[in-house]
């Protein structure tokens, strides 16, 4: 049942005063669907409330660096989300050769960049799939043939995906990414848990 829903606009300084708003509701699940700066404040002031609702949290705004180091690692802690990509904070993944390519990429051409920001890892994996796109043009870099090859990605392994996740589109389906696995913040790193899941094809 949904008891309430709250809104904000990208130039509000805060959303305290939504999040005071959910907790008064009485609703003891918050599904946190904003964007970095707004969910780091979000789950800041559940936590100073004493608000511990079952805490859904959206992929864009899980990232270590940006998000839940600012709203706090024990205000982070229990929070859920559904991952499709490596987290570049887990150790789990330090000896993993896509993680170390990822890696030796920073140093060599964004030495400045974060390695806790999830989003410098997304830009490579983009990157990466950029030039699949470009070598499957072959000789014809039309703007045609460019949506055509975009449309035309088969089991195409990035190398900060989760194992088991490939990027698939068609002419009727442009959507790459139709698979992810929950994860838990366990107050250091996200936990993955359960099997990849994935999205009902129409």
């Amino acid at each position: 049942m949904i008891v309430m829903k709250q809104s904000y606009e990208v130039t509000d300084p805060t959303i305290d005063s939504q999040v005071v708003n959910l907790k008064n509701s009485g609703a003891n699940v918050f599904f946190n669907i904003t964007t970095p700066k707004f969910a780091a404040q979000a789950i800041k002031k559940a936590h100073e409330i004493g608000w511990k609702p079952l805490h859904f949290l959206n992929n864009v705004s899980s990232s270590l660096g940006t998000v839940l180091k600012p709203a706090g690692l024990d205000a982070s802690k229990d929070l859920i989300t559904a991952l499709y990509m490596k987290e570049v904070t887990d150790p789990q993944w330090r000896n993993d050769k896509g993680f170390t390519d990822w890696v030796a990429f920073m140093k060599k051409y964004y030495p400045d960049g974060a390695l806790d920001d999830q989003s410098n890892g997304f830009g490579y994996n983009v990157a990466i799939l950029m030039t699949q796109v470009l070598k499957q043009c072959g000789n014809d870099f039309s703007r045609e043939n460019i949506m055509k090859q975009a449309a035309n990605v088969k089991n195409f392994e990035l190398p900060l995906l989760l194992p088991g996740i490939k990027i698939n589109t068609s002419p009727t389906d442009f959507a790459p990414i139709e698979q992810e696995q929950l994860a838990k913040f366990d107050g250091e790193k996200w936990a993955l848990f359960g099997e990849v899941i994935e999205a009902v094809r129409k």
